[in-house]
């Protein structure tokens, strides 16, 4: 179940997914421009909550992020709390001019 796939949004937009067969389960809608990776939102479906997709999902934005070189701007409140709450792990890759 947990094969995230990066896809394509709206407006430019990309978002890692988790699907179990063509329900989407899971969602964290990024934009990248330049070198850096703006975290818009996070989305879990009800019917997953409490199973750790949304970690799951930071797990994968962030390894994309250090593979890329690219610097992250957590707008998502999930993402920016767990950057808060973890800056140890997170900030070689935070930005934090634009958060």
């Amino acid at each position: 179940m947990e094969n995230i796939l990066l896809e394509p949004s709206e407006n430019g937009q990309q978002a890692f997914v988790i699907r179990d067969g063509d329900e989407k389960l899971a969602e964290m809608v990024i934009k990248v421009s330049g070198n850096t990776m703006s975290v818009l939102h996070t989305e879990v479906a009800p019917e997953a909550e409490g199973k750790g997709l949304a970690k799951v999902l930071l797990k994968e934005m962030v390894d994309h992020s250090r593979q890329q070189q690219l610097k992250v701007i957590p707008l998502c409140t999930f993402v920016l709390a767990q950057f808060k709450r973890h800056p140890e792990l997170y900030g070689d890759i935070w930005e934090r001019s634009g958060s």
